[in-house]
C-alpha cells in the first residue's frame, strides 16, 4: 500500500473524482493518507487519522513512504488561528489551526510556530473552542474559514490530543454517557437528535449552562435538559439525546 501526505493548507475529499462532487470533508497540511485507487487526475484515499474515504485532486497530496508514518500521539499541532511554514526556496505556506506540523520534515518543509503536543488538560478544550467563535458553518469543512459541527468537536479535540470519529452519529458511540446535565463538566459533548432518533448534531458543553457548538457559525447558546436555545431566534433549535464525557 501507498502512502501521502497532505501539502497544501486545505484539501477537499469529495464523494467521487469530480470537482462538481459533493465535499464530505477536508484534509489539512500535513494529514496522513493511505492510496486507494488512482484513476485520471484523482486519487481516492482514506484520512489515516480517522478512516475517513473519498477522492483528492492528485496534485495536492505528496507520496511518501510507510515508514515515514508517525503515530498520533507523537503529532505536534499548530494552535493559532493562521501560521505558516517555509518551504526549500524560502517560500511561505499558510496553514490554519489543527495542522500537523510534526509532518513538515515530510515536504522539506520548516515550521517555527506554536503547536500543541500529546495531551492536553481538559480545559485546554475550551481555550481551544472559543478560537472557532464565529467561524462559518460549512459541510465538510474542518478550518475556522468553513467547519461543520462534527469538524468543530473533531479538531478541537484533535488540537488537544485526543482522537475523536468524523460524524457526530460516530462521536456519539465515544467516551461515557452520563444522565444529567449537572454531571457534565466543561469540554464534555452534548448530542441531539432528530424526530426519527438520529444523531445530527453535536456541541461542547461550557460552563453555566451554555454550549458552543456549529449552526449556521460556530456560535454560543443556552443549553437546558430540552436542548439549544437559540437566543436570536427565540426557541430550541436542537433537542438534546444524551451527554458524553470523552476525557
Amino acid at each position: 500500500m501507498q502512502f501521502g501526505v497532505c501539502k497544501l493548507s486545505i484539501v477537499p475529499v469529495r464523494i467521487s473524482s469530480s470537482d462538481k462532487s459533493e465535499m464530505v470533508t477536508q484534509l489539512l497540511y500535513g494529514d496522513i493518507i493511505s492510496i486507494i485507487e488512482e484513476k485520471d487526475n484523482w486519487t481516492k484515499i482514506i484520512s489515516l487519522f480517522d478512516n475517513y474515504v473519498g477522492w483528492i485532486d492528485s496534485k495536492q497530496y505528496e507520496k511518501i513512504n510507510e515508514i515515514q508514518k508517525t503515530s498520533f500521539k507523537d503529532q505536534s499541532f499548530s494552535n493559532d488561528l493562521v501560521e505558516f511554514v517555509e518551504n526549500k526556496n524560502k517560500e511561505l505556506l499558510t496553514i490554519t489551526i489543527g495542522s500537523v506540523v510534526s509532518n513538515s520534515n515530510l515536504l522539506n518543509h520548516k515550521y517555527e510556530g506554536k503547536c500543541f503536543t500529546g495531551r492536553q488538560k481538559k480545559e485546554s478544550i475550551i481555550k481551544t473552542a472559543l478560537l472557532y467563535l464565529h467561524s462559518p458553518y460549512l459541510w465538510g469543512g474542518k478550518t475556522p474559514f468553513g467547519i461543520d459541527c462534527s469538524g468543530f468537536t473533531q479538531m478541537v479535540y484533535k488540537i488537544n490530543g485526543y482522537k475523536l470519529h468524523r460524524d457526530a452519529k460516530d462521536q456519539a458511540t465515544q467516551g461515557k454517557t452520563l444522565s444529567f446535565i449537572e454531571e457534565s463538566e466543561p469540554g464534555d459533548l452534548a448530542f441531539f437528535h432528530n424526530e426519527s432518533d438520529e444523531i445530527i448534531h453535536v456541541g461542547i458543553i461550557l460552563k453555566e449552562n451554555h454550549i458552543i457548538h456549529a449552526s449556521g457559525k460556530v456560535r454560543i447558546d443556552r443549553l437546558d435538559q430540552t436542548g439549544i436555545y437559540n437566543n436570536d431566534r427565540k426557541r430550541h433549535t436542537h433537542y438534546l439525546r444524551y451527554i458524553k464525557k470523552i476525557i
